[in-house]
């Protein structure tokens, strides 16, 4: 109110000021009160007039009572009221107010205590309502909000608390507006902006997160087994119905498993029969053939150009 103090106090200082100087101008040392009266008429008239100015700020509404009625709503900007006929016992902010307000100690419908922190997003609608249908407005709409964030809290799983954070705040705009309507206050929203709760649940829930995720691992690695061997039982039945490829396969693997990094390899002599490589003389041929290659390129890598 600094503002509208201090244009009432200019009006004053200069109404009083004319009223002073006129007095000056006809001071007659032989007839002093004439002056005196001037000065004394212009002191009151400045003080009422003073008085009767008000200026409101583009979010406020003054509300006006004429004798203990309700009269008006004001503002924003300079308006007059009548002097000690008229007060203004409240100043509305209609501006989007915030106000913080938490649950402590809650227990959940499944009997967990939490520590439940909001904030919610209001503004006043009906400024006259919000003066006549409540004592304090601000106190009302913050212990409005509380008990209805008490009892949605006792009212919700504690899983779904903690994954369903928009649902809980819709209803609680819901519920809270509801019960701030005939006060003329409208919530515009509510955001839940912590949920505590006890440390020992914390590592509990810890540890099944853990166990869940061992689990959907496992489930993962029993579907991929299942999968490889569906191929596997799909190419036996393709080397079944064609002994030329499973043949040429049986020769590749034991070509590769030799070059790489084998030097002597124990196969089946079913698997030799197989593949049709002949007496033990042929398959030592085999081997000493890829030896003889890996010792070539061994002695190419170490022989560098030029030397």
């Amino acid at each position: 109110m600094k503002n509208k103090n201090t244009f009432s106090l200019f009006i004053f200082v200069i109404i009083f000021g004319i009223g002073a100087a006129l007095a000056y101008s006809v001071y007659d040392a032989a007839d002093p009160v004439k002056a005196g009266v001037i000065a004394g008429i212009s002191f009151v008239v400045a003080l009422i007039i003073s008085s009767a100015i008000r200026i409101a700020s583009p979010w406020d509404k003054a509300v006006v009572l004429r004798l203990g009625k309700f009269h008006s709503l004001k503002g924003p900007g300079l308006f007059l009221i009548v002097p000690i006929v008229d007060t203004i016992p409240y100043w509305i902010d209609t501006r989007v107010i915030t106000t913080s307000f938490k649950a402590e100690k809650t227990l959940t419908k499944d009997t967990v205590p939490v520590d439940v922190d909001a904030v919610l997003f209001w503004r006043v609608l009906d400024p006259q309502k919000a003066a006549l249908e409540v004592a304090d407005y601000i106190s009302a709409i913050s212990w409005a909000s509380q008990t209805a964030l008490r009892d949605v809290i006792g009212k919700t799983m504690l899983s779904d608390m903690l994954e369903g954070r928009d649902k809980i705040s819709n209803i609680l705009q819901k519920i809270i507006d509801e019960r701030t309507e005939p006060w003329g206050i409208n919530v515009n929203s509510v955001e839940l902006k912590d949920v505590l709760i006890p440390a020992s649940l914390e590592n509990a829930m810890s540890m099944q997160a853990q166990a869940e995720r061992e689990r959907q691992a496992r489930v993962i690695l029993g579907d991929s087994e299942r999968q490889v061997a569906e191929k596997f039982g799909e190419a036996a039945l393709t080397y079944a119905n064609n002994p030329v490829a499973l043949h040429l396969r049986a020769m590749n693997m034991l070509y590769e498993g030799l070059k790489e990094n084998s030097t002597i390899v124990i196969v089946p002599s079913s698997a030799v029969e197989t593949m049709q490589l002949g007496s033990m003389a042929a398959l030592t041929a085999l081997t000493m053939g890829i030896g003889q290659e890996k010792i070539n390129k061994e002695n190419a890598t170490v022989v560098k150009p030029g030397q």
